[in-house]
């Protein structure tokens, strides 16, 4: 057995779990898993059977890269959607981004945003870069 045909998960570190759920349930608009198992542990399934895995951790925002991205099919209905509940894009001078944060090269489509750690997310249109 190989890795490829394994299921894979976003695991992400966050400092304060509830403040986390209150921003990847009610800005992102995610649903966890059900059970009450784990006080500091959220998981929330996302299309195509993939898991978004949240955990209490001294290690929260420290990366400076993307933890978890998403593609969706709907990108500018979900920009606005992100946006519309408080969800700012980041914008960057390399890659270069528009002034509402989107980057742009082929096809594909890109914006990034951050949880209340820091930790950066990212929302694509789903095309492959060109």
């Amino acid at each position: 057995m190989s890795l490829s045909s394994a299921q894979v998960r976003a695991t992400v570190a966050v400092s304060d779990i509830n403040q986390a759920v209150e921003f990847y349930e009610g800005a992102l608009g995610l649903t966890p898993l059900g059970g009450d198992g784990m006080a500091d542990v959220r998981i929330y399934p996302c299309g195509s059977g993939s898991l978004l895995q949240l955990y209490a951790s001294e290690h929260a925002g420290v990366s400076t890269a993307t933890v978890a991205s998403w593609s969706a099919d709907d990108f500018e209905s979900l920009i606005g959607e992100l946006r519309a509940k408080g969800v700012t894009f980041e914008t960057y001078g390399e890659p270069a981004t528009d002034d509402d944060g989107i980057h742009t090269f082929g096809d594909h489509k890109v914006a990034w945003f951050k949880d209340p750690d820091g930790n950066t997310l990212a929302v694509d249109n789903g095309g492959l870069p060109s």
